[in-house]
C-alpha cells in the first residue's frame, strides 16, 4: 500500500490597522503601552503576526531504497529523528536545505522549497576496509607508522583499536575511576596522539571494547560474574562501567565504537552459567538491552555503534546459547561485524572436508546469510581472517565481501599484515 502525503503550506497572515501616514511637516506619532496614538488622539492597536510553521514529512532511505531509523533530519533550525520505516515529520518556520545524518553513515543534502511534496534523502553508508591495531602494535611507534603507511599503499581507510580488551584490560590513562579503583589499567599507548595520526592520513577510527569477557571486573565484583571470567549481561551495573568507557572512548575522538564479547560465555563456563536454563528470549533480550543503553549513550555524541557477533549464528535459526541473534543484535546497531574465519568452522562445513582451503565460498556464504537476516538499515561489516593463509587466500575471502558491497576488517592478533594480501584502490575501482 502507498502513501502519498500533502503537506498545506500556508503563508503570512495580513494583520489590520491604519495605514502609517508620510513623515510631512506638522505630522506626529507617539508611541505608548496599549498601542500608537495619532495626531487626532485615536489610538490603533498594532497587530503582530506570525506565519504558522511548514510542515515537512519525507523519509530517509539506503542507496537500496531501504528505511534508515535513527537518522537525523534537520532544516532551518528544526530537526527530528526518523522512525523504524524511515518517515519523519517536522515544523519548521521556513524551508531550506534538508540534511540527514547518522553516524558511520555519509551525510546527505536535499533542497526543499517549502512545498508539500515528499523529501526523501537517500544516504550511502561508510564503507570501511580496516585493519585491526593490535595493543602491541598501538605501543609501538615503529610498527604503529607501519600500518599507518601500509593504508596510505592500499584500500585501507580505517584502523580499529582496542582500548579494553579480552580479560578486561584497558590500555590507556582513563578517567574512569572504577577502572583504576579494580586494577584494570595498564597504560599501552596515548589514544588521542594514535587517533590524531589516524586523521591526519584521512582514517576512520574505531575502537573495540570487550564486554562480558572481563576477569578483573569478575575478580573485583564476583556478584557480577555468571561464570569465571564472564560477566553476567543482564547486570545492569556491569553495563554501566562499559558505557562510561565507550562514552569516553567517543569524547577521545574515536568515529565509531565496537563492542566485542556481547554475549554469554561459550565452552565449559556453559555448564556453569545456567544460561541454558533462561529461554532464547531471555538471552538475546539481555544483549540487545545492553546494545541499545550504549546506542542511546553514543549517538548524542556523535558516535556510530557496531557489535561482533560469533559467524555461525549468521547461519544457525538460534542464538547457539549465547544470545546473539542477527536480527535482534542488528536492531540495535549501526554495524553489524560477524566473525568470518573459516578456520574455525568445522570439517564438512558446506560440504568442504576442510572449509579453510575455500576462503571465497565460506566467506561469501557467511555474508549471504548475514545481509538476509540483518534489519535494514544497518550496515554489514564483517571480520574476516588475516591469519593461517597466503596472500592470495586473504584477497580471495576480501573479494568475496567486495563483490557483495560490504565493508570489512582484517584481524590478526598481532598486527602482523602484508601489502600482498591486500587490494590497492586501483584495483577495487578498476
Amino acid at each position: 500500500m502507498i502513501f502519498i502525503f500533502f503537506v498545506l503550506s500556508v503563508g503570512a497572515c495580513t494583520g489590520t490597522g491604519a495605514e502609517p501616514s508620510d513623515r510631512g511637516q506638522g505630522s506626529e506619532e507617539r508611541s505608548g503601552e496599549g498601542g500608537a496614538t495619532s495626531t487626532s488622539g485615536q489610538v490603533v492597536e498594532e497587530t503582530t503576526t506570525t506565519p504558522p510553521p511548514l510542515q515537512l514529512i519525507g523519509r530517509v532511505l539506503d542507496t537500496d531504497g531501504e528505511p534508515i531509523a535513527g537518522a537525523t533530519v534537520s532544516v532551518s533550525g528544526s530537526s527530528t529523528t526518523t522512525g523504524p520505516d524511515g518517515f519523519y515529520h517536522l515544523e519548521t518556520p521556513a524551508p531550506g536545505i534538508v540534511t540527514a545524518v547518522k553516524p558511520g553513515w555519509l551525510s546527505a543534502e536535499q533542497s526543499w522549497e517549502g512545498g508539500p511534496h515528499l523529501v526523501e534523502v537517500a544516504l550511502e553508508p561508510i564503507t570501511v576496509r580496516a585493519l585491526r591495531v593490535s595493543a602491541n602494535a598501538a605501543g609501538d611507534p615503529e610498527h604503529f607508522q607501519e600500518l599507518l603507511d601500509l593504508a596510505d599503499s592500499t584500500a585501507v581507510n580505517a584502523l580499529v583499536f582496542d582500548t579494553k580488551t579480552e580479560g578486561g584490560t584497558v590500555l590507556y590513562d582513563t578517567s574512569v575511576e572504577m577502572a583504576h579503583d579494580i586494577g584494570a589499567v595498564q597504560v599501552t599507548y596515548d589514544p588521542i596522539e594514535l587517533i590524531q595520526a589516524a586523521k591526519d592520513r584521512g582514517l576512520y577510527t574505531i575502537t573495540r571494547i570487550v564486554s562480558f569477557d572481563d576477569a578483573v571486573k569478575a575478580a573485583a565484583f564476583p556478584g557480577q560474574a555468571i561464570a569465571g571470567r564472564w560477566i553476567d549481561p543482564r547486570s545492569q551495573e556491569a553495563w554501566t562501567y562499559n558505557i562510561d568507557l565507550a562514552i569516553e572512548a567517543c569524547e577521545l575522538g574515536f568515529d565509531e565504537i565496537q563492542l566485542d564479547y556481547i554475549r554469554f560465555p561459550s565452552g565449559q563456563a556453559v555448564a556453569v552459567s545456567g544460561q541454558l536454563d533462561m529461554s532464547q528470549d531471555e538471552r538475546v533480550s539481555a544483549v540487545t538491552a545492553y546494545l541499545a543503553e550504549v546506542r542511546r549513550a553514543l549517538h548524542p555524541l556523535g558516535c556510530s555503534v557496531s557489535a561482533d557477533i560469533f559467524a555461525i549464528v549468521v547461519s544457525s535459526p538460534t542464538d547457539q546459547g549465547i544470545g546473539q541473534r542477527p536480527e535482534e543484535v542488528s536492531v540495535q546497531v549501526d554495524a553489524l561485524s560477524p566473525m568470518i574465519y573459516p578456520s574455525h568452522y568445522s570439517e564438512g562445513w558446506l560440504g568442504f572436508p576442510d572449509p579453510n582451503e575455500h576462503p571465497y565460498d565460506v566467506t561469501a556464504d557467511a555474508i549471504d546469510d548475514s545481509l538476509r537476516r540483518m534489519e535494514p538499515g544497518t550496515v554489514l561489516r564483517p571480520w574476516l581472517q588475516s591469519f593461517w593463509w597466503t596472500p592470495q587466500q586473504i584477497r580471495r575471502s576480501i573479494q568475496a565481501a567486495e563483490d557483495r558491497g560490504v565493508g570489512w576488517m582484517l584481524w590478526n592478533i598481532v598486527s602482523d599484515y602484508s601489502a600482498s594480501s591486500i587490494p590497492t584502490d586501483a584495483e577495487l575501482s578498476g
